[in-house]
Formats: structure tokens, sequence, C-alpha cells
């Protein structure tokens, strides 16, 4: 077995560490939310009072069917590489990594492996978890996308770009020829690189094993309901505050702005997402302060929601491995 052990000394996710990152997280969320406050918060506030309660609340539970769905997937995949951890710890560990979704490097998902080794998950497992979870996302945000491509014909490079990126990674994983000639130039070479692309080959290796045919059409339907859900409840939100733009434009634009802030790298897609969410609407006769406002909530129904959780958990975790 391959040692990943190297990761979190770099790391270091602890005492100070922990609370920094912590500290990270609130810095993001205040000047997210001043940022966006300052472009119109007046627009913010009466988008939503025309929302209501009953509007956010079921936003809110759309993306929690969203979360549910993820998980379930998750539990899936841990199943499929042969570690089965109880529902419930589980549960709190999968949501703690939401805490860390506004951070550089994905921090929040290495930290969710950190959690799962205390209960005899290897780090490489959860390594190969986490591939699949986001190849899953990705291309099922490719396919919503793709519905409404016709309507916008200039997001074709994006919805290429994100198609292209899936048929390469896909490839990688498929390719034994390609993980035989990891393991053997890292065998060959004592050098620290190589060294690296046997563990490279190692996370191919497993996360291989979660894309056989039934797993990959079983979970892109997984991933397609749980993204349709946060994208039904932009649309929700954009009838809400009385447009007329349809289903399938809402769903469009939810699922492209989604597939630009993940192809930007940035953490959470902040920027990329807001901007080509904020401009087709606009590009669809929606005037700029109720674009800007519907954008502003359904981040915070979505995103940032998922990020309060994650905090909650995070900290409960925290306590019950310090317990």
């Amino acid at each position: 077995m391959y040692s990943y052990g190297f990761v979190m000394s770099s790391l270091g996710i602890d005492g100070w560490r922990f609370k920094a990152i912590i500290v990270s997280v609130i810095v993001a969320t205040v000047a997210y939310l001043a940022f966006s406050l300052w472009g119109g918060w007046q627009d913010v506030v009466n988008a939503l009072v025309r929302i209501g309660v009953q509007g956010t609340l079921l936003a809110l539970a759309l993306s929690l069917f969203n979360y549910g769905l993820r998980f379930f997937r998750w539990q899936l995949y841990l199943g499929h590489l042969g570690h089965r951890v109880p529902v419930l710890p589980s549960l709190r560990i999968y949501l703690a990594g939401f805490a860390l979704t506004t951070t550089p490097g994905k921090a929040g998902e290495v930290f969710r492996g950190v959690l799962l080794k205390s209960r005899g998950v290897p780090l490489p497992t959860t390594f190969a978890a986490f591939i699949s979870e986001r190849l899953s996302d990705l291309v099922a945000i490719t396919l919503l996308a793709l519905v409404g491509l016709s309507l916008y014909p200039k997001a074709q490079p994006i919805v290429v770009a994100g198609g292209v990126f899936v048929v390469l990674v896909l490839i990688a994983i498929s390719s034994q020829r390609l993980i035989d000639c990891l393991q053997a130039y890292s065998q060959d070479n004592g050098s620290r690189l190589l060294k690296a692309l046997g563990y490279l080959a190692h996370l191919l290796h497993d996360t291989r094993r979660c894309h056989t045919p039934i797993m990959l059409l079983g979970n892109t339907m997984l991933s397609l309901l749980a993204w349709g859900a946060e994208a039904l409840a932009f649309f929700l939100v954009l009838d809400w505050l009385g447009t007329d733009i349809d289903l399938v434009f809402a769903v469009f634009v939810y699922a492209l702005s989604m597939l630009a802030g993940a192809l930007s790298f940035m953490p959470g897609g902040l920027g990329g997402a807001e901007v080509v969410m904020v401009s087709l609407l606009v590009l669809k006769d929606m005037p700029t302060p109720e674009a800007v406002a519907a954008t502003v909530f359904i981040r915070l129904a979505t995103l940032w929601f998922a990020v309060i959780i994650g905090i909650i958990a995070l900290y409960n975790s925290r306590h019950g491995e310090e317990a």
C-alpha cells in the first residue's frame, strides 16, 4: 500500500492551522457577502422579501436534496472500494468537507480523508472517491449544459472544454497500460518525482474501480438528479422574481455557470460562476439588479448554505476526534 502521510505532514491540519483554516473560510464568506451586497444590497434585500420564507425554505430543501444524493453516491464509492463506514459518522465527515470548499487546493476534501482515516479508510481510497465524485459532477453538469446549448451557441467552447476534460480523465482512468507504465517508472527510479508517479498509478487504479459501466451509469443519474435539483431551485427563484425565463434556459444558465466555475479552478467556482450567471441573465433581457439579486440568492442557498453546514459538521467532527 502506498503511503500518503507526506500529504498530511505538509498540511499540518492541527491546532492553530485548523483555526486558521476556519478563519480563512469566514474571511472568504464576509468578503463575498460584502462584494455582493456592495453591488446592490437593496436589490438583494428586496429579492429576499419577494422570495419569502417559504421560497427560501424550498430552495434550501432542494439544496439538501442535492447534498443527500451526493452523500449517497459517496457511500457507494467507499463501499465499492471495500470500506463501509456507518451512515451517521460518515455523513458528519462528508458534510465537514463542505466547510473548506472555498479554500485553495480543496483542503476540505483532504481533511475529510483525515477523519475517515481514523475509521480505517486509507487516504488513497478517500482520494480515489473524491476524484470519482468530482468527475461524476462534471459529467452531469456538462450534460445539463448541453440541454440548452442551442439557446446560446457562444457557450459552446465552455461546454466543449468540459466535455474534452471528462473524456481525457475517463481515458486516463480506463487505460491499464498508462497505470502499468507509471508503476514501472516509479519502481525503476528512486527520485521523488517518479515515486509520485507510483502514488498516481495507485490512485488511478482505485479510481478505475469506481468507473465500471454500471457504476458510471448509476452515479451519473444520481449526479443529474442532484444538480438538477439546484437548477430547479434557480428556476423557481427566477420565477418568484417575476421573470419570464423558462425552465430549459434556467437549467442551462445554472449548469453553464457551474461548469465555468469548475474550469476556472477557483475554490467553489467563486467569481467565474457568478459572472457567467449574471451575464447570461442580462443577455436574456433580465434587469441587471434582479440578475445580481437572483445570482447572490442562489449562491447563498447552495454554495454558502453548504459551507455553513460544513462548518458545523467540521466542528462536531473535530470535537469528536478530541473526545
